[in-house]
């Protein structure tokens, strides 16, 4: 009986053992889904900075194509027939 027993003991500590070993690929897996998130982080950031700056370079165009309008406007109400 403790012959069973202990063989019973043994399987399960090997088997507990090969489930442990199988982790590290998991956790490679994991570290690389990580860094690929910081990677895409980073992207994003720099793609939200370059956003603004085509926002702020748009509107500084909007207004500047309005003055330019409004003057020649103002030109073509001095003109009469």
């Amino acid at each position: 009986m403790k012959i069973r027993l202990l063989a019973l003991a043994a399987v399960a500590s090997s088997a507990l053992l090969a489930g442990c070993s199988g982790n590290s690929a998991l956790e490679q897996s994991v570290a690389d889904m990580s860094s690929k998130v910081d990677s895409l982080s980073n992207q994003v950031s720099a793609l939200q900075g370059d956003v603004a700056d085509v926002a702020a370079a748009s509107a500084l165009a909007y207004d500047e194509a309005a003055r330019a309008n409004e003057r020649i406007d103002n030109m073509a109400q001095s003109y009469t027939k």
